[in-house]
């Protein structure tokens, strides 16, 4: 499928719709989705009349029914979906967060220690994590690598968080 260019909306909306899901996993009420983005209803039921149209969900009618992410929807937001992917464990001030796990890990700035700063890309949602926050994440399979950091900014549309890391470690082979 061709690369699809999703509004800044359109975005947030469906990754809502996936994070959604993903705890539910069962058919999201658009009023659920409305909720979580701070939006109209009835503006998330024409954005979703717009993402159908583009493949990215589908309706489920009945008392039970509302909207379900389609694989493109996945590919859309770029999320890989693997039957049985390893966890990284993620701790938030402390507690070990069971409903996320870590996709991706970007470190930025490596090479200035003071302002080293890593990128945390989730699978779930970032609605709960705070600027300040105190976040651990790892040991990562392979290489076991910790990082621990203070939340300096979330983006939504993509469930990233954007830490000053504090410190990492990773053991050294033998």
């Amino acid at each position: 499928m061709s690369s699809i260019e999703l509004t800044d909306s359109q975005k947030k909306i469906l990754q809502e719709l996936v994070d959604l899901y993903r705890e539910s996993e069962s058919a999201v009420k658009g009023e659920s989705i409305a909720e979580m983005v701070d939006r109209n209803p009835g503006t998330i039921r024409n954005q979703m009349q717009s993402l159908k149209a583009l493949q990215l969900v589908e309706g489920v009618p009945g008392p039970k029914g509302g909207y379900k992410p389609t694989a493109n929807a996945y590919s859309a937001l770029d999320i890989q979906e693997m039957d049985e992917p390893e966890t990284v464990p993620l701790a938030h001030n402390g507690e070990r967060v069971e409903n996320a796990n870590v996709q991706e890990i970007d470190l930025i700035s490596v090479h200035h220690p003071e302002k080293c700063r890593a990128e945390i890309h989730l699978q779930g949602s970032v609605r709960e994590f705070h600027d300040g926050d105190s976040v651990t994440v790892g040991p990562t399979p392979k290489s076991h690598l910790v990082i621990e950091g203070e939340i300096d900014g979330t983006v939504d549309t993509d469930n990233v968080l954007v830490l000053n890391t504090s410190g990492m470690r990773a053991p050294a082979e033998n």
